[in-house]
């Protein structure tokens, strides 16, 4: 009983010291809220629309070409569509992911990683593209990391590293590995970079 009294006049003693005396004024400050440009938020596109059919039966052709492991598959695949495009150098599908190839980048690895991974949407002119990742779906100054929320803005780091957040913090747009297709199951392109750094090689 005596340990409850001296914890309770122990407490009773704290609570008072935090109490300003009758003299002592009182100052409050006033700031001003952080500017938006350092807040994380959530960036948004559109509104995630779910796959369409035929958006649905273009990523099962080609998953259907990665699980056999095939290039050449892939090449046909993509020489189909009527302006689809791998590169910014003038480059065949096949000559440009051949040399890829050489260099140590798998196309047909990182195709997959892509579609494994979120997707986000936008609407260009009179249709809808699913984009992958989905961080590539934002314009340059959505981009910049503290726009990002704290996931997002890693996520970003290991997707394209500091370089490519230079790059983004310059206003070039998402620098990193990306792929669309339409909402009438049109694949539009599969780049690992963008036209700016293809001008600069």
């Amino acid at each position: 009983m005596r340990a409850w009294s001296l914890l309770l006049g122990a407490c009773l003693g704290l609570a008072a010291c935090g109490e300003p005396d009758a003299g002592t004024p009182i100052v409050r400050i006033t700031v001003d809220a952080a500017p938006a440009a350092i807040m994380p938020v959530e960036a948004q596109v559109d509104t995630v629309i779910a796959l369409s059919e035929a958006a649905e039966s273009k990523i099962a052709d080609i998953r259907v070409v990665l699980a056999r492991n095939s290039l050449a598959r892939l090449v046909r695949l993509a020489d189909a569509e009527s302006s689809f495009i791998s590169n910014f150098s003038g480059e065949s599908n096949r000559v440009h992911w051949d040399l890829l190839r050489r260099t140590g980048f798998d196309p047909l690895a990182q195709l997959e990683i892509l579609l494994d991974g979120p997707y986000a949407t936008r609407t260009v002119g009179d249709e809808v593209w699913y984009i992958w990742p989905d961080l590539a779906a934002l314009d340059a100054e959505e981009l910049v990391p503290e726009r990002l929320s704290f996931s997002d803005r890693a996520r970003l780091h290991d997707l394209v590293g500091e370089t490519g957040i230079a790059r983004i913090r310059a206003g070039q747009g998402y620098p990193g590995i990306k792929t669309a297709i339409n909402q009438d199951g049109r694949w539009l392109y599969f780049v690992h970079e963008t036209e700016d750094e293809a001008a600069e090689e």
